[in-house]
């Protein structure tokens, strides 16, 4: 599918921390295409009268029930959104692709499957295969003729990727690569067709190959004994001197970590469109059930506790769906305007290492977004919450275990910081120069600042008092451990929710100005979610910059530091009980979340 214009400013990875746009350059759900809108349809279509009906079966693992559910996705084109027309797939524009992944979460399992098949499973060879290698494979795998998956984590190298022992020699005859060694947690291990597996050549040189299932000397464990997303297939897999043929090697000997990190970037920003898929059906059933549950005669969605949980939810997911739609416009608008060099996969590679940052972003804050909807669906539900009756039970072990995979939420703190700190060394983004900028600002004699015209005007002010809070508590860290910064990771953890609020709250902002400016008749509650997205957002920003600067500054540069900082974190009242009864009041009126395309 040829990819929409996106009437979106080309910003540089992370520059939102400096810089801002105009609304209507943001790519909002309320730009989505017929086509767009139709591949989301199809796949909730698919989902609703396919995968749902089958969760008992799929649960308990029915053999070749989940395979051949994936067959008939890809015989409706959901499987090769990411793989080019010229191979067999839709080639489809990141768009598309983040909303075609929100609508197949409603059944976390089938989402997880998913994503290992069509993301992480294929996409290696997408972008880093050879000629031979993309026509023998990727016209099956966008059929589902043959299954894929990614095998990466070992039992003791997590997140410590580049830590494998798995190892590979050539062979004396130099036709194969001898592997051995053993990979842990593999998705869609037990039933897929085609393995892509990391391994050091010699122990040394990091490289990714290509197995098929059948391989001599290669075997699959039992099913792991999981929490949540039972439905799904996870074993760990093992080579004994398995003899893979030397065209099987994936891109290049010792540059397995390219392929590595940059298919996981996708595999985060994808794993963030799964999280708000699944945290909007969540809200659906615990908004349904709050209007036919009754309490002390009347039902529980008239009380305003639970209420307030209804608005939270909807405000959360609102703030996710804001960011990922934005980075999803603006990934594809880079990708278009990029250097016609090469082919679109090549530059969209490009592109998706420029926003490795926003990448990250989406994980973290989904996943964690995703995680309290299930935890307040269940209070919602109350002790049938706690029974497997009820499918929020499922969705609450389901979701927890999207803040372990594709890097744990942790180490993506890490990341954002680190790449950050690298773009900012290598020139790619003026961190420095504005810094200093804002030493200038803050020591000078402090000027009233008036916020921009318009309804959200305050709201403005506060996300651009927000970003010199970032640059104030940043840079003190920066000064006084210098390139030690990495090891003070309570530090860096702290400035990285720092960032991912003042994306959340600028994400939430500019489509709601976007909606107040064409007069939507939605505009009133994106308004009072965005409103709520930022007072709360506010009071989270300073804390964690208080944080950073209380273990960066002592003495009286600490008392200055943080005077500093409260006139950044200075805001107008506002009335958030009232928010979130409006916020509520939307989503009763439809028994769902109420911005759906808005």
């Amino acid at each position: 599918m040829p990819a929409p214009a996106v009437n979106q400013r080309v910003m540089k990875g992370g520059e939102f921390l400096l810089e801002s746009c105009p609304p209507e350059q943001v790519f909002t759900p309320a730009q989505l295409t017929d086509d767009q809108k139709l591949v989301g349809q199809t796949a909730e279509e698919f989902v609703e009268k396919e995968v749902l009906p089958l969760v008992p079966e799929l649960e308990q693992h029915k053999e070749g029930l989940m395979p051949a559910l994936l067959k008939k996705a890809g015989g409706l084109g959901l499987l090769g959104g990411g793989i080019p027309e010229e191979y067999g797939g839709t080639g489809l524009d990141k768009v598309s692709a983040t909303i075609l992944a929100e609508k197949l979460a409603a059944y976390g399992s089938f989402a997880v499957t998913h994503g290992g098949h069509a993301g992480i499973g294929t996409l290696p060879i997408v972008y880093f295969g050879t000629e031979e290698q993309k026509r023998k494979y990727l016209p099956r795998l966008a059929t589902g003729e043959i299954i894929g998956c990614y095998c990466l984590s070992e039992a003791l190298a997590g997140s410590d990727a580049l830590g494998a022992r798995a190892r590979a020699e050539l062979s004396p005859d130099g036709r194969h690569w001898i592997l051995n060694g053993q990979k842990m947690w593999i998705t869609n291990g037990g039933f897929a067709d085609l393995y892509t597996v990391f391994a050091k050549v010699d122990g040394e040189k990091f490289s990714c190959f290509l197995v098929e299932r059948g391989t001599p000397g290669f075997s699959i464990g039992a099913e792991e004994k999981k929490m949540g997303i039972k439905g799904s297939s996870t074993v760990p897999i093992f080579f004994e001197s398995a003899a893979i043929p030397k065209e099987n090697l994936l891109h290049e000997v010792g540059r397995g970590h390219i392929v590595a990190f940059n298919i996981l970037n996708v595999g985060r920003f994808s794993l963030g469109a799964y999280c708000l898929g699944g945290a909007k059906k969540t809200l659906q059933a615990a908004a349904r059930y709050a209007k036919e549950r009754t309490a002390f005669g009347k039902p529980i969605a008239e009380f305003g506790l639970i209420q307030a949980k209804l608005a939270e939810m909807t405000a959360r997911a609102f703030a996710t769906e804001s960011m990922l739609y934005r980075s999803a416009g603006m990934i594809e608008a880079a990708t278009e305007s990029a250097e016609r060099a090469g082919d679109r996969t090549a530059r969209m590679m490009k592109v998706l290492e420029e926003y490795a940052i926003e990448c990250s972003i989406s994980k973290v804050f989904a996943s964690e977004m995703v995680d309290f909807v299930v935890d307040e669906a269940v209070q919602v539900f109350g002790g049938y919450g706690f029974h497997e009756d009820y499918p929020v039970a499922r969705s609450y072990r389901d979701s927890r275990v999207n803040r372990i995979f594709e890097g744990t939420n942790e180490i993506n703190r890490l990341l954002i910081i680190q790449m950050l700190m690298k773009r900012a060394m290598a020139g790619a983004l003026p961190l420095v120069p504005a810094a200093l900028r804002l030493a200038d600002e803050v020591f000078a004699a402090p000027a009233a600042q008036e916020p921009p015209e318009g309804p959200l005007g305050p709201e403005f002010l506060a996300v651009t008092s927000a970003k010199k809070a970032f640059l104030l508590a940043a840079g003190a860290a920066v000064q006084k451990y210098r390139d030690r910064l990495a090891d003070e990771q309570e530090i860096v953890g702290a400035l990285a929710n720092v960032v991912m609020e003042i994306y959340a709250m600028e994400s939430a902002l500019l489509r709601s100005a976007q909606a107040v400016a064409r007069e939507d008749a939605a505009a009133a509650v994106m308004a009072a979610a965005a409103r709520l997205v930022v007072y709360d957002g506010m009071d989270r920003v300073e804390k964690q910059a208080r944080t950073a600067l209380e273990a960066s500054v002592e003495g009286d540069a600490l008392r200055t530091q943080l005077a500093i900082l409260k006139r950044f974190s200075r805001r107008e009242a506002v009335d958030t009980i009232g928010l979130r009864r409006q916020l509520a009041a939307a989503v009763l009126a439809v028994g769902r979340y109420p911005l759906e395309g808005r």
